[in-house]
């Protein structure tokens, strides 16, 4: 679970049942695309927008780790953006924002604002 001590909101998203263990979903947090993912280590969430194609894509990316780090692959030309700090494992001057994200009641909620860099 990815969570930060100082969140001013949270937004309700779904039950935690209805995302699969592996995979993403995408939701509209604050009107701005966030993917959430439902991994082994909890759940996580990432500016849906993935800067190489261009395109909100991130949520439908394969899921996996990479030398220890929990990552997305985007679909389209597979760089790989680390769940927890949003950097791409490619080319770290690139990074997507990271959302807050915990579990109450069995619901996923995702802070109101990404957390900052």
């Amino acid at each position: 679970m990815n969570i930060k001590a100082n969140v001013v909101g949270w937004e309700d998203i779904c039950a935690a049942t209805d995302i699969v263990r592996g995979t993403g979903a995408a939701a509209r947090v604050s009107g701005m695309q966030v993917a959430v993912f439902h991994t082994d280590d909890g759940f996580f969430a990432l500016g849906n927008y993935d800067p190489f194609s261009d395109a909100n894509v991130l949520a439908r990316g394969i899921v996996g780790d990479i030398g220890g780090k929990l990552v997305v692959a985007s679909p389209v030309y597979k760089q790989h953006f680390c769940l927890h700090t949003g950097i791409c494992l490619e080319d770290m001057s690139v990074s997507v924002p990271v959302w807050p994200v915990t579990v109450r009641d069995g619901r996923i909620l995702i802070a109101a604002q990404p957390a900052a860099a």
